[in-house]
């Protein structure tokens, strides 16, 4: 039996190691590798392993803390698997799975261990500082993850200025009709709100433009620093107001029927909304300052592309 143990723990090790691999360099086949290793060290290689301890070695008494032995790795190990693969639900995860180890597990091991009486201290020790590793690796491991992803979308945003700076090169018939002047009231708001994300993280668009990298650290801020109001003080509706007037506009002019009805999911906002505000809280509040400015980005580029393809 031990040798079965051994024999898939290693490979169930070298699957995991070859999958993070893959999905380092972004080779073929590394999801596939990676979810299959994971999963089988979860469902497999650990309940044989903690079964065939218990059976060996362990006491009647001591059942629930081999149960949450493998509770703890279940919660650890997906949360991990869910980062990785970028699945809905990760960030959740990762929010319990860092304290779940010193929350759960370590409380009923050290209730189980001084009832013991030839426990060795040093064992308990090299459980807190597994334990530290495994959390400092995950909470680390989020990061890296969401690091990637902010480097990616700032290239993405890169191409937006790019077909900007094209568009803005284009000369408009006619830039006096309701559907330019809707647009052209959204494209100052945009500005406007994205030179107070500037001015809150000590930034600039030169510098956003320039050295892109240096802005993936805005991953750790949860929530936009930049105030959601406006001259007043009351809250800063301009935008969520504006592009449901322009869905109005673009509705009533002649030929844009179409994109009309395609405006929703293309600038991600209904055209009524139930809770007036919610959606500049939802965009522009609740996120970090990166995917902000990158959803600005976007939504500027398609404006102007909305503007010059109906001139």
């Amino acid at each position: 039996m031990k040798q079965k143990i051994y024999i898939l723990g290693l490979a169930t090790t070298l699957t995991i190691v070859l999958g993070l691999l893959l999905k380092l360099n972004h080779y073929p086949g590394a999801g596939i590798l990676t979810t299959v290793g994971i999963g089988t060290l979860i469902f497999v290689f650990l309940p044989m392993a903690l079964v065939n301890h218990y059976n060996n070695e362990g006491e009647k008494s001591n059942l629930s803390l081999y149960i949450v032995t493998w509770l703890t790795c279940l919660v650890v190990f997906t949360s991990m698997l869910f980062k990785l693969m970028h699945w809905p639900g990760a960030g959740y995860l990762l929010i319990i799975a860092i304290p779940f180890p010193f929350l759960v597990f370590l409380p009923l091991f050290l209730i189980v261990t001084s009832k013991n009486k030839s426990h060795n201290i040093q064992n308990t020790v090299y459980v807190l500082l597994l334990l530290a590793g495994v959390s400092l690796f995950t909470a680390l491991l989020g990061l890296n993850v969401t690091k990637d992803r902010i480097e990616d979308s700032f290239n993405i945003t890169g191409n937006y200025n790019r077909v900007e700076k094209a568009l803005d090169a284009v000369t408009l018939k006619d830039n006096s009709s309701p559907l330019c002047k809707s647009i052209d009231e959204l494209l100052g708001v945009i500005d406007g709100y994205r030179n107070r994300i500037y001015i809150s993280t000590g930034t600039s668009k030169e510098e956003l433009e320039n050295n892109p990298e240096k802005f993936t650290g805005f991953a750790s801020q949860f929530k936009n620093r930049a105030p959601l109001k406006n001259d007043k003080g009351a809250p800063d509706t301009r935008l969520e107001d504006g592009l449901r007037n322009l869905m109005s506009v673009l509705a009533a002019t002649p030929g844009c029927e179409t994109i009309a009805k395609a405006v929703p999911d293309i600038f991600s906002i209904s055209s009524t909304a139930e809770k007036p505000g919610e959606w500049s809280k939802v965009v522009l509040e609740n996120g970090n300052s990166a995917w902000i400015l990158i959803y600005l980005d976007g939504l500027e580029t398609n404006l102007k592309i909305i503007r010059t393809s109906f001139k």
